[in-house]
């Protein structure tokens, strides 16, 4: 009776899939536009944008993050109203929450790949399909190109790939200047862990169990460097803090709370959840510079070595093998203040190794943000992915940028440059 008991609650705690249902849409991919949602049988929420006009390209979306909360329903209508550029310009769109929230490279792709199925098997059947991925997105659709651009009996399930700002060093090289960033930070500020926490390496994100917010992380964060305060209001001693954290780590002061929220809550998940406490970041022989006193700052920040099965499994999740088997297009902002330009250096270096360096092109923007870049560039991007899908003509800067002006009201939201 009691196997039978579990057995039950087992079973009741399994998601209940649910086939594509018609939703409203947001007003932002325009008129004509059929939206449906639906559950994975994984547990994943996924909305579809069909517009009345598609041109039977279907887009399927990596989402950003990771999102450490759990996934609702409607959070894909988020990143289809920020790419509803994409369906207003006749594309087919679906995105998924993944089943879970929480780091998970491997996991999330195959979900973005249960998307595509969903879309094929239950909506329609496209003529072609473009995996787009955006900033940890991107990481999710490389690895979901190299594990599903081709089905088992070779049939071609991704026609192109599309990574736009993405993290594409990968997971053993994307995070460690945030590992860097924590322990600069204590060293300066002594209070993230403070007096009143339990003690705990910095590499951890938290103590397991803390209560600690956003918000409360926020209020700490200001309280050492008086981020938040207009400059002239700041103490002398906040801004020196300030200036050699940020100094010394390569970052901006308005990007210091969103980087100290990722190296606290996602490293809390990434190591607590994923790696079983263990340790896979390293600056046992880091040397930093930049700050008013580096001497002081190498002799007194907390050092760790990591550890080499905690390297391992994250590198199995999530980093590259290069062995991309359709055409992949990037796009990166040069001064991405979230995901440093460098990630496209490292991808590209992965690529060639594995041999596979004519099914990527780079380009890239002059401008200065992460989550969305200029709309028009997206849909000429899309176009020349196509382009090339088609003819197997390698785009370059000048055609994706002449693809822009084509679609833009000004030529001025193009900005496609040669880096």
């Amino acid at each position: 009776m009691i196997a039978l008991a579990l057995a039950g609650m087992m079973l009741t705690a399994q998601p209940t899939p649910s086939a594509p249902q018609p939703i409203a849409c947001p007003d932002s991919v325009g008129a004509d536009v059929r939206c449906l949602s639906g559950r994975d049988e994984n547990g994943a929420w996924y909305v579809a944008a069909i517009p009345g006009d598609w041109n039977h390209t279907l887009v399927v979306h990596a989402h950003g993050g990771p999102r450490t909360s759990a996934p609702e329903r409607d959070d894909p209508l988020g990143d289809l109203d920020r790419f509803s550029m994409m369906v207003r310009a006749g594309y087919a769109w679906i995105g998924s929450t993944y089943r879970r929230g929480g780091y998970g490279v491997r996991m999330a792709a195959e979900d973005v790949d249960n998307s595509r199925r969903i879309f094929w098997d239950q909506i329609e059947r496209p003529d072609r399909t473009v995996l787009h991925g955006q900033s940890w997105g991107g990481n999710v659709a490389a690895k979901a190109s190299e594990l599903y651009a081709l089905s088992p009996e070779g049939e071609t399930q991704f026609d192109g790939v599309l990574l736009t700002n993405g993290v594409l060093g990968g997971g053993t090289r994307a995070y460690e200047f945030r590992a860097d960033l924590r322990a600069v930070y204590q060293f300066y500020c002594r209070n993230h862990p403070g007096p009143q926490d339990t003690a705990y390496p910095v590499w951890a994100g938290l103590a397991p169990g803390s209560d600690l917010t956003r918000a409360g992380l926020r209020e700490r964060i200001n309280a050492c460097t008086g981020v938040d305060l207009d400059p002239n209001e700041r103490s002398a001693e906040q801004q020196a803090r300030l200036d050699d954290i940020t100094a010394v780590i390569g970052i901006t002061p308005n990007t210091l709370v969103s980087h100290m929220n990722w190296s606290t809550f996602l490293f809390q998940d990434l190591v607590q959840n994923r790696l079983n406490g263990a340790n896979p970041f390293d600056n046992s022989q880091t040397i930093y510079r930049g700050s008013s006193d580096d001497q002081a700052l190498n002799a007194g920040v907390e050092r760790f070595r990591a550890d080499p099965d905690a390297v391992a499994r994250l590198a199995y999740d999530s980093d590259l093998s290069g062995l991309i088997a359709v055409p992949t297009l990037t796009v990166h902002a040069l001064h991405d203040p979230t995901v440093s330009f460098d990630h496209e250096a490292l991808y590209a270096q992965t690529v060639a190794e594995a041999g596979r360096g004519h099914l990527l092109v780079q380009t890239a923007t002059d401008e200065d943000q992460h989550s969305l870049l200029s709309a028009p560039q997206y849909v000429a991007l899309l176009r020349a992915l196509e382009h090339w899908i088609e003819t197997g003509d390698r785009p370059g800067d000048s055609d994706v940028q002449e693809r822009c002006v084509d679609v833009a009201e000004t030529a001025a939201a193009c900005r496609f440059i040669t880096p």
